[in-house]
């Protein structure tokens, strides 16, 4: 890049950059190109290799840094990178005689490399002297052109209340401010680029200052995936796995793990059950643990009672699984009380899809911006996996709210950007969300309204003796239990056992079956099991948790008759508020 003279020369000098330049390079030379920014921050995939193409059309995959040194600022005379591990040091990517001319002019303004410091406080010292050197010089044609290049920025300017911010990193960020907003530096050739991988670790201050733009490196596209695989291992072959569908496969996989994916293939050859396994554990890691990678083993097929929700979620898969992805809903609530089965009935349905389903695990952290730097980094994985199923557990207290005090905003950030990614819509049927609770009544109503939660399904205890049957027979296949022919004994509904209840006597009658030497489970191991089993006694908070889950439900054919015919009456929906209320009352005293 070089300083444009006028409007018109910028646009050409932007227009004239190569075709294959990622788009967040593009981005950052319109922006300088404008005039008006000097200072980026760049998150995201910093540390993940950027493809840059020869004149021949090969392509070539290189660190960030080295991509900023020979491409961003490749014709500048100087660019000099920064962090606490390393201290000061020149870029000049491959080019030798660069390296040597840079020195030669740093040297003789800093000093013998040597002696150079690694106090970032003494360093930017230094570093503002280089600068208002180059603005005091006379002549223009001895002026030269600086790109410095921070790496790990959040060490430098870390995020944090000014009451809590130390003396020198106040220091630092006002520095960072200065330089951004001087105008005199924007006059010449100046820039700077803060790297770091999580945006929310980097001040705030600094982030939102509107002479800093902030640019995300994304997860590769397919694209870059397929020249990637092209270049590094153009013959790659397995067992019922094709090259293309190694790259529409490894979406969200970062280069760096594809290249470790595609040496472990060139070794041993690779198939796509290998494939997946290798895949769930690079995503895992690259979340840093913070989502967990689930294979459901069922389909809805094993779903027993509430035939309409189940038809209208084996409907969805369906039209998921053949790419209509308009008609997919931004995400599913599944509430009810406790061992209705939301977690199973999530899972089928992830199952019945044939996509990836991911379990968001938790993501907060005691020190301060850590949890909203994980979420970030838990999202950028997201958006680039779809279509993909994300279960949220016990979503109350998980997503947080945005009145939620006591914890220096934090709860209200991340119910921000949880709220802000569900109701992007550019990812419908991209990223199905799945939130389960039994207290639907405390989820904030900005994730349950439609553009993000849109379709409520109340799940409740078997109502029949034939659903309750039909529950024992499910169970029996998901635990791997043997029944007799006629094992299963007649069950009256009125017991209220839910499905947890249910597998729960079904695993006690197992215990007895083996007990007495036998594999094969009886009536006899049954019936002594019901018996025995004593369900939970908080009646009083099942039947909240209940009444939670009728009052959200979106679509009246969800219910079981006896609900669909108690909220038939006009005044029948508002006395169910009121018996919620007095419940809640009662509960929480």
């Amino acid at each position: 890049m070089s300083e444009p003279d006028n409007k018109n020369s910028a646009a050409d000098l932007t227009s004239s950059l190569p075709a294959w330049n990622p788009t967040w390079a593009k981005e950052l030379a319109d922006l300088y190109f404008s005039g008006t920014i000097n200072t980026f921050v760049l998150h995201g995939g910093v540390h993940d290799l950027v493809r840059q193409s020869a004149a021949d059309g090969k392509d070539s995959f290189t660190s960030l840094s080295d991509f900023l040194a020979s491409q961003v600022f490749g014709s500048w005379d100087i660019v000099l990178s920064y962090d606490l591990g390393r201290g000061l040091q020149p870029l000049a990517g491959a080019d030798s005689k660069r390296l040597q001319q840079m020195m030669q002019h740093v040297t003789a303004l800093l000093g013998s490399p040597n002696t150079w410091t690694r106090d970032p406080d003494k360093v930017l010292d230094q570093l503002e002297s280089l600068l208002q050197r180059n603005l005091l010089e006379d002549n223009i044609a001895n002026r030269k052109r600086i790109g410095l290049v921070f790496e790990h920025a959040q060490f430098l300017v870390p995020t944090g209340d000014l009451a809590t911010v130390a003396r020198g990193q106040a220091s630092r960020l006002v520095r960072f401010l200065s330089w951004a907003s001087n105008p005199y530096l924007k006059r010449l050739n100046m820039a700077f680029c803060l790297v770091t991988e999580k945006l929310s670790e980097i001040s705030e201050r600094l982030v939102n200052n509107p002479y800093v733009a902030s640019l995300e490196i994304p997860l590769p596209s397919a694209e870059d995936r397929r020249r990637f695989v092209a270049a590094t291992a153009p013959n790659i072959s397995g067992d019922g796995l094709t090259t293309e569908g190694l790259v529409q496969n490894s979406a969200g996989l970062s280069l760096v793990n594809l290249n470790v994916l595609l040496s472990n293939a060139s070794a041993r050859g690779l198939d796509p059950k290998q494939f997946r396994k290798l895949k769930k554990n690079m995503i895992e890691r690259q979340c840093q643990g913070l989502v967990e990678f689930i294979e459901p083993p069922h389909t809805l097929d094993l779903i027993v009672g509430q035939p309409e929700a189940k038809a209208r979620l084996v409907q969805d898969a369906k039209w998921i699984a053949e790419g209509k992805l308009d008609t997919a809903p931004m995400g599913y609530l599944f509430c009810g009380s406790v061992g209705t089965g939301k977690t199973f009935l999530a899972e089928c349905y992830a199952g019945s899809m044939g996509i990836p389903c991911l379990k968001l695990r938790n993501f907060r952290s005691k020190f301060v911006g850590e949890t909203e730097g994980n979420l970030e980094q838990v999202l950028t994985v997201l958006k680039s996996l779809g279509p993909v199923v994300v279960i949220v557990d016990e979503a109350d207290a998980t997503l947080g709210d945005r009145n939620q005090d006591g914890d220096s905003g934090t709860s209200g950030r991340v119910f921000s950007m949880i709220a802000q990614q569900m109701g992007d819509t550019k990812y419908r049927g991209k990223i199905i969300w799945m939130l389960l609770t039994c207290r639907p009544d405390l989820l904030p109503i900005d994730l349950k309204r439609q553009g993000r939660c849109e379709v409520h399904i109340p799940l409740f205890a078997p109502t029949t003796s034939a659903d309750i049957a039909a529950m024992f027979l499910a169970m029996s296949k998901k635990n791997k239990v043997p029944l007799a022919a006629d094992a299963i004994p007649d069950v009256s509904p009125d017991r209220q056992l839910s499905g947890a209840d249910l597998e729960s006597i079904l695993l006690a009658a197992r215990r007895g079956a083996l007990s007495n030497g036998r594999d094969l489970v009886e009536k006899t191991d049954l019936e002594r099991a019901i018996a025995e089993f004593i369900p939970s006694s908080e009646g009083l908070e099942k039947e909240m948790q209940e009444i939670a889950a009728v009052l959200e439900c979106t679509e009246r054919n969800f219910l079981p008759t006896k609900w669909r015919e108690q909220i038939g009456s006009p005044e029948a929906r508002a006395k169910l508020q009121e018996r919620m209320s007095v419940l809640r009352q009662l509960v929480e005293s």
